[in-house]
């Protein structure tokens, strides 16, 4: 087969990163791929060229770039013509269908996330959303990586029938426990080999709901003296300001670490005792536990997506935004740590078996032949 990826940037997130993977898989299995974005320069568009795979950039040059940005991705796709046009995310799934004349493809939709809630969001993921709703019949078929995502684009008005789970992949030989590794961010970060690292991993955005974070670790704190926390992760510098100033008010003071973006995201996990997702909405197959995991890091998570099925009985889930219960939580698997009662093998396990990459591509490669055929058959 021969697939094009659409996607509007390599940016950092579960997302992107989650294509990388399943691109490359699909190449080594023989599939022609190419990857497409809008935007030039995201940051981990590094890290996917060095897979080796076809990448084109549309060069979109703003919001309303939209005939010239429009007029490139309609020669883009006459030229390639694919046998499937998978999108990746909002605007990329709608653009799939309407300009489906020009491509003859099978159009593919990646829904990635969750429970979102519109009113949170910029009034252009809004529209974007009810766009595609509205065409959200079009499409062969239309991929989430969660019952919960799944079950919510259903509630939503989205085709049920035209629309199957499959999870996330993870890296386990990337993502896996390393001493090494742990020592050297350890130290980079001043952490004393006798304190206890909580970590809060990935995009800084409200979303994530970081301040529960912060109050719970405000409560943790006096109560395990030993225990300090770090926030990693991209955000925008008035929210993160904003973020750092309850962190201050809290009185957590050096207690609290903030990391900014990293590309060493299996150090960081490893340097870790516990690792928390607060995600209050949005979430699907939530990558930053399952790599924390894949690395034997036990976690808390809220109840949000898939989190509860991913986490299992390694770690704890607590509702979204119930600060007590989630600092409870925190305590609890602190002090399994600081007893030896973590089963380390046992929490990554749970990745191997369930969330493996070579399983996600056995998935997607299934569901496209599957596509592809169905439209031989009706050619017949």
């Amino acid at each position: 087969m021969k697939i094009v990826f659409l996607i509007r940037s390599m940016t950092f997130g579960g997302a992107e990163r989650q294509l990388i993977a399943l691109a490359r898989g699909l190449r080594d299995r023989g599939h022609e791929v190419h990857v497409c974005v809008f935007y030039a320069g995201g940051p981990m568009e590094a890290e996917f060229r060095a897979t080796g795979l076809p990448l084109t950039v549309l060069g979109k040059r703003g919001r309303w770039d939209i005939v010239g940005f429009l007029g490139r991705l309609a020669r883009f796709r006459r030229h390639e013509r694919p046998d499937v046009l998978h999108g990746y995310l909002g605007m990329s799934n709608s653009l799939g269908v309407l300009l489906r004349p020009l491509h003859g493809a099978r159009v593919v939709w990646g829904v990635r996330a969750s429970d979102l809630d519109g009113h949170r969001d910029h009034w252009i993921y809004r529209l974007d959303a009810k766009i595609e709703l509205l065409l959200s019949r079009f499409p062969d078929l239309i991929m989430t990586n969660s019952r919960a995502g799944r079950d919510h684009i259903v509630k939503l008005g989205f085709p049920a029938a035209k629309a199957i789970v499959i999870p996330n992949g993870i890296d386990s030989d990337r993502f896996r426990p390393d001493d090494r590794q742990r020592a050297a961010v350890r130290a980079e970060l001043g952490v004393a080999g006798d304190e206890l690292l909580v970590g809060r991993a990935r995009r800084v955005d409200p979303q994530k709901d970081f301040p529960t974070f912060l109050r719970a670790t405000a409560i943790v704190a006096p109560q395990r003296p030993t225990a300090r926390f770090v926030c990693v992760g991209p955000g925008l510098d008035d929210y993160v300001r904003g973020l750092k100033a309850l962190g201050e008010e809290l009185g957590l003071g050096q207690r609290l670490i903030w990391l900014g973006a990293r590309t060493d995201m299996p150090a960081v996990y490893n340097a870790l005792d516990v690792m928390v997702s607060s995600s209050a909405y949005g979430e699907g197959t939530p990558n930053v536990v399952a790599e924390a995991m894949a690395c034997g890091v036990p976690c808390v998570a809220t109840d949000s997506g898939d989190s509860a099925w991913v986490v299992g009985d390694t770690g704890v889930v607590v509702s979204r935004g119930d600060v007590d219960a989630m600092a409870a939580a925190m305590i609890d698997l602190l002090d399994a740590v600081s007893q030896g009662a973590i089963d380390r093998g046992a929490v990554r396990q749970r990745i191997i078996t369930n969330l493996s990459v070579d399983r996600l591509v056995d998935q997607t490669e299934s569901a496209l032949c599957r596509v592809v055929q169905e439209r031989s058959a009706a050619w017949a």
